[in-house]
């Protein structure tokens, strides 16, 4: 005889199931941070980006990563310096100073020849450069346009005569307009129409002011540098900056802002890679304006007035603590070199509490005497 046993499935409701409700919250915010919770399901690769104070963080949402927090843009290189890529040193047209005093010569014979046409010449000069006689026709508009033809071409040609010099240069500008460079040395003539700039090319050198920097751990110097330079391309030089020699003031000032400047006493090696430092900022920046620079080298650093008496007395602490160090480390090794030859020769046994008495008495023997020597 069988017995069939008849089970029977309640369906689950489909709404949430009736029961106690939940506690209320303990802590009372505003606003509650999730903790992200790894789930192998849900993986979703665009981030979530979540605000965290003044940053901003990333995350992808249901993988429980730490949040990320975006790195800064790089800050942007500065500027370089630029100047007009037309503006650059070519040679001006010249021509040899004999033209010019022919030119004038002939205007002066011109003018002596209108004279003696318009029979303005005096009897006296007639006859001292021995010209016939000739009554004259007077000033009438044709000698009068001698007169203008002859004068301008005196004052061409001896208007326009310069005078070349080794070590300078001639920057020559019309209406404006750069029209070339002269650097021949010598007698020549130049159009004197154009406007003229005199400019120094030779190696030059300048020794500064004490100017404001500082170290590597920020203490406020006072450095005096000498530059050595020289103008390089003058159409730049000239018309490229408002004045050059200032600019490079500035860029000194600039570099030393920069650039760490060893403390009086450092070693020599530092102080050369602080001068190489300076020289190639000052280059980079006065290369631009036509000037090449060749070093910039600090010739006597000292502390600013306003920290001077300070450094100095750290500078005698310093100089103390090394002296007493020297002192007490000379002092061990005396003792030392006397107690291991008093017990390596076998002239005294000592226990221990006779070797400590002895260490102290020859300490104190010794630095009485090391007192006393330096006193």
């Amino acid at each position: 005889m069988s017995t069939t046993t008849t089970t029977s499935h309640t369906p689950e409701p489909d709404g949430p199931l009736e029961g106690p409700s939940r506690p209320a919250r303990l802590i009372q915010n505003e606003a509650t941070t999730e903790i992200p919770v790894h789930l192998l399901f849900r993986d979703d690769p665009d981030p979530v980006s979540v605000p965290l104070g003044s940053a901003a963080v990333a995350r992808r949402q249901g993988t429980g990563e730490q949040p990320r927090f975006r790195r800064p843009a790089p800050a942007k290189p500065r500027p370089a310096t630029e100047v007009d890529p037309e503006l650059v040193e070519r040679p001006a047209r010249v021509l040899p100073g004999v033209v010019g005093v022919a030119a004038g010569a002939c205007g002066m014979a011109g003018g002596l020849a209108t004279s003696w046409w318009a029979g303005a010449l005096p009897p006296l000069a007639v006859e001292a450069l021995r010209l016939p006689s000739y009554a004259g026709a007077g000033l009438g508009p044709a000698q009068w346009a001698a007169y203008a033809g002859a004068g301008a071409l005196g004052l061409f040609g001896f208007g326009g005569l310069a005078r070349g010099r080794t070590g300078r240069a001639w920057v020559l500008g019309l209406f404006g307009r750069y029209r070339g460079t002269v650097r021949r040395t010598g007698l020549m003539w130049v159009n004197p129409m154009l406007l003229r700039r005199r400019v120094d090319v030779r190696l030059r050198h300048w020794r500064s002011e004490p100017m404001p920097a500082a170290d590597v751990s920020g203490v406020a110097l006072r450095v005096v540098v000498l530059v050595v330079w020289r103008v390089r391309d003058t159409a730049r030089a000239t018309l490229g900056v408002e004045d050059h020699e200032t600019y490079l003031r500035e860029c000194v000032e600039a570099a030393l802002v920069r650039v760490p400047v060893e403390t009086p006493g450092s070693p020599k090696a530092s102080v050369d890679a602080a001068a190489d430092a300076l020289t190639w900022l000052v280059a980079a920046d006065a290369a631009p304006v036509g000037l090449e620079v060749f070093s910039v080298r600090p010739v006597r650093v000292e502390y600013a007035p306003e920290v001077a008496a300070a450094m100095h007395r750290r500078r005698i602490a310093a100089l103390d603590a090394q002296h007493r160090a020297s002192v007490l480390t000379s002092v061990v090794d005396s003792v030392e070199d006397t107690v291991t030859r008093l017990t390596m020769r076998g002239l005294v046994e000592l226990d221990d509490y006779e070797r400590k008495v002895l260490v102290k008495d020859l300490t104190v023997a010794f630095c009485s005497a090391r007192g006393e020597a330096g006193a």
